[in-house]
């Protein structure tokens, strides 16, 4: 049980499987300068998190507690914020990679790593949203400044990212095509996906031409056969930077551009969802929902790589 100095977590203090997750009763952290503290209503899961729980990532070693994407009320403001105040509803990515802590029942974050919650939607579906949001966003409007008209490829298309990607392209004016199996054509369909592609079946790199931008959350081979797609010019961004030089060396041969990026906090891009959200052009699909106890169950989901949509903690 939480007291007025402490708060439940889920931490681990080991690497491994889904099992190394426990709840435990913590310190309750304090705003620092600029920072909010959060209570959290609730926080979804990406696969950055079973990453870091299974190999430590840029966490490197336990003891952590993991979690990126937050909705909640703010209990506290640290000194010199001036966005928000106590009784505020927020929603936010805490900063990526090192700002993890968000799967607890309280959490401290610059206060610009966060928008007030839209008023349309609860905590659940808010908390969905940040991480997977804000990377489709900076994928696609910040870096690749998706227009009207142009053809999108996005793969995974029914995953965490991908969903919320295809609406945002959507949202810009694009022709989108997305990869998935055949079972989810229909959610794609839903979407506003324009042509599917059964990944299963086809191979995308014979079936699609002339893309102009391609958001690659895949990885591996998947970014050099996806380069063959392109119109010359034509883009790729992919979510998986490896560091290595031989994709962005195959891109410029090919005569198309290749980039690499991770998602960053962003107190306008956070705002730019709200707004598509209020707008209603821009909605999680909640694969799952667990308490906080829970999350063990909601990681061994996730490893499974077969969601459609987010997981989501929940606290009361």
């Amino acid at each position: 049980m939480s007291t007025a100095e402490t708060m439940r977590a889920i931490r681990q203090t080991v690497l491994g499987g889904p099992e190394v997750l426990d709840e435990v009763e913590v310190e309750r952290p304090a705003p620092g300068p600029s920072e909010l503290l959060v209570r959290v209503r609730a926080a979804g899961l990406n696969p950055t998190d079973w990453k870091h729980r299974e190999n430590g990532g840029f966490l490197k070693e336990p003891p952590f507690v993991l979690g990126w994407d937050v909705s909640g009320v703010v209990e506290a403001v640290g000194l010199g914020v001036a966005l928000f105040e106590p009784g505020d509803e927020v929603f936010g990515m805490l900063p990526y990679p090192y700002g993890a802590g968000s799967h607890a029942e309280y959490v401290t974050a610059p206060a610009r790593s966060f928008a007030r919650k839209p008023a349309s939607v609860d905590h659940e579906q808010a908390g969905a949203l940040p991480l997977a949001a804000l990377t489709a966003w900076q994928a696609l409007v910040d870096t690749a400044d998706v227009r009207p008209g142009q053809r999108v490829l996005i793969h995974a298309a029914a995953g965490g990212v991908g969903h919320l990607a295809v609406q945002i392209a959507k949202a810009r004016g694009a022709y989108v095509i997305g990869t998935a199996s055949a079972a989810k054509h229909d959610f794609l369909r839903e979407l506003g996906v324009d042509e599917p592609v059964d990944y299963q079946t086809t191979d995308f790199a014979e079936a699609v031409r002339h893309v102009d931008v391609v958001l690659d959350t895949i990885g591996g081979d998947y970014r050099f056969r996806s380069l063959r797609v392109l119109r010359p010019g034509g883009l790729l961004v992919t979510l998986l930077p490896s560091g290595a030089t031989d994709f962005i060396e195959e891109a410029d041969k090919l005569g198309v551009r290749a980039v690499e990026m991770l998602v960053e906090a962003d107190h306008a891009g956070m705002n730019a969802i709200a707004e598509l959200v209020e707008g209603g052009k821009l909605r999680a699909t909640i694969a799952g929902r667990f308490p906080l106890a829970e999350a063990a169950k909601a990681h061994a989901l996730g490893d499974t790589g077969r969601t459609t949509g987010k997981l989501v903690l929940t606290l009361p």
